[in-house]
């Protein structure tokens, strides 16, 4: 089993902010005209999470992605 980062509070404090972020650009991209921008804003968003994600034990997350 994998372990935990040794930074890994601020890692979990980044993967939720990140995962708010990425929730409200979807609600804001339904009426928005800069789309493409949301989208591209969302996609490295997305990408940053999945960089912490490989740092932390497999599932670790699961919780709070499932909220």
């Amino acid at each position: 089993m994998k372990e935990l980062p040794k930074k890994f509070p601020e890692y979990s404090i980044m993967y939720k902010t990140l995962s708010k972020q990425i929730k409200l650009l979807k609600k804001t991209k339904v009426n928005s005209k800069e789309e493409n921008e949301i989208n591209l804003k969302i996609r490295n968003y997305q990408r940053e999470l999945n960089k912490i994600k490989e740092k932390f034990p497999e599932n670790y997350f699961d919780e709070f992605d499932s909220s």
